[in-house]
Order: structure tokens, then sequence, then C-alpha cells
């Protein structure tokens, strides 16, 4: 039989969907989230009570029973993490056997994008527990593309003529749901990105085409970014997170193509176009 799987982020992006990918198998999953309201309601998935990853000891409560932690990294933060590190202590504590964490494209201490350091600090504790694991390492989401233009159908960013494989949400859940039910993935870290590596440039072609607009990528120095985005009024780290992911593009960081998604999942990965077809409402702010 499948171990009960606790699935956190569930009213989110990917934990959301990964939860009705269980549910569709008859898989029994446990729902975590901050906000229990924002879970969905389906079958043979049971809420747990509300639980922070800061929180150890309403993390310890809410997978108490689960032999599996599906972990999405918590929202970026200063301490994000000391969250993470919290949360994992806490499943261990509660008797979890095994951790998939979704990390991100490229983790190490020194990444170019500062978040993606936070994943690899996170990526060693899980390793130092002695538990089983898998990681998911997807790319910038196809979603980030048409969020990262203006209105005025402008992409700013220092990511010069790097190229980025971002990933869909639906092919992440997916990679998930095929590590957490199938064999031989103890150990094992994939690279979960789309069919293809796009400029901003060429991202901002395909939006001109469904939006029937001219949208173009304009390319920043690094003090023309950091410039652009102060008036945000948004903390050090979050403008460095924003700026560096930029540069983690124009640095070749995010170029990788894998065949991760077609492997685990046995259907090609989603191109951008085809995201844009499928998700209308991604550039609904772009139309004329």
């Amino acid at each position: 039989m499948t171990p009960l799987i606790a699935v956190t982020g569930a009213g989110g992006q990917i934990g959301g969907r990964l939860a009705r990918r269980l549910s569709e198998r008859r898989v029994g999953a446990r729902l975590l989230g901050r906000d229990p309201a924002r879970l969905p309601e389906l079958a043979g998935c049971v809420k747990a009570p509300p639980a922070s990853y800061g929180d150890g000891e309403a993390v310890r409560q809410a997978v108490d029973g689960a032999g599996v932690l599906f972990l999405v990294s918590a929202h970026e933060s200063a301490d994000r993490v000391r969250e993470h590190i919290t949360a994992v202590d806490a499943a261990v504590a509660a008797g979890v056997e095994r951790i998939v964490y979704i990390s991100f494209l490229g983790a190490a201490p020194d990444a170019t994008f500062t978040f993606a350091r936070d994943h690899w600090h996170t990526e060693q504790h899980i390793r130092g527990t002695g538990l089983a694991y898998t990681f998911l390492r997807d790319s910038l989401y196809l979603a980030a593309l048409p969020a990262m233009t203006g209105a005025d159908g402008v992409i700013r960013g220092p990511a010069g003529d790097g190229r980025v494989a971002a990933a869909a949400h639906e092919d992440i859940a997916d990679a998930a749901a095929a590590v957490l039910l199938g064999d031989g993935h103890d150990g094992a870290t994939y690279d979960i990105t789309g069919p293809e590596a796009l400029t901003l440039a060429e991202a901002a072609a395909e939006l001109s085409r469904v939006t029937g607009r001219e949208i173009r990528y304009v390319p920043q120095t690094r003090e023309e970014a950091y410039a652009s985005r102060a008036g945000y009024g948004a903390p050090e780290w979050e403008v460095a997170g924003w700026v560096s992911s930029y540069e983690a593009i124009a640095a070749g960081e995010l170029a990788t193509v894998s065949d991760a998604v077609p492997r685990l999942t046995a259907h090609p990965a989603m191109s951008f176009a085809d995201y844009l077809t499928l998700n209308p409402g991604s550039y609904r702010h772009l139309l004329p």
C-alpha cells in the first residue's frame, strides 16, 4: 500500500494540482496549508489543522501518521531556510520516512539567483536527516514570463541574450505524482524544465503573437534593474532575488533542457506557446 502522503502548499499552484492527481488515483493524502479554507475538497484527502513552516509543533501534528512529506518551498523570505529546516525537523519527529522536495534548477551555495541558494541549503539539511529523499529542481515557471511583462508591453531585466527553459506547474505536479507513486526515485535529483530554452526576446515574440500587440524585451544593466524596482518599497533581499533571477538567465544557469518530464510522466513537457493557448488569463493584462 502507498503510505499516507502529507502534501504541503495544497492550496497553491503545485500542491493543489498534486492533491487533485492523488485524489483521482485514489491515493490517501493529508493536505497542509496555513489557511485550511484555501485547501480543496477532494475525495480521499483530509485537511490538516493550520500549519506554517516556522511552527514546528504545528507541522509535527499536521504530518503525524504520514509516511511521506511532499514539501513545496515556502514563500520567499529572509528566513526561508530556517522555516524549511523547522518543517523538515518536525516531519522527522513525526516519523515521516521520505521527503520529496520542490527545489530549484541549479541550486548551489553560489548560485547567481539568490533564492536558489536557499534551496541548496534546504537540500543539504534534508540529506543530513538520513531519510529517503527525492529533489525536483524546477526551472522558472512558464507563468512567470507573462507576469514579468509590464502593462506597457515591455519585459525589463538584466538577462542579456541568455535562455530559460521555463516549466509548467502542470508538468511539475505530474512529475511529483510519478515520483511519489513510483519506485526507484530515492536519492534522485531531477531537473524539471520545459522542452525549449527561450531568450526573453523570443518569449516576447510569443506574447506578441497571442496578444496582437508588440511586446518587447529591453535589456537592463544591474544598476538600471535595481533603480527601476526601487519604487516598489520591497526589502533588499527581495529585490536582489528579482534582479538575480534575470542575471541567472544571462549567466546560462537556467538554459538547461531536461528530458525528466517526458521520462517521468510519459508525456511531452509543455511549451510556452502551448501554455499561452491553455492559459489566456495569464496575459490578460497585456491585451490591447
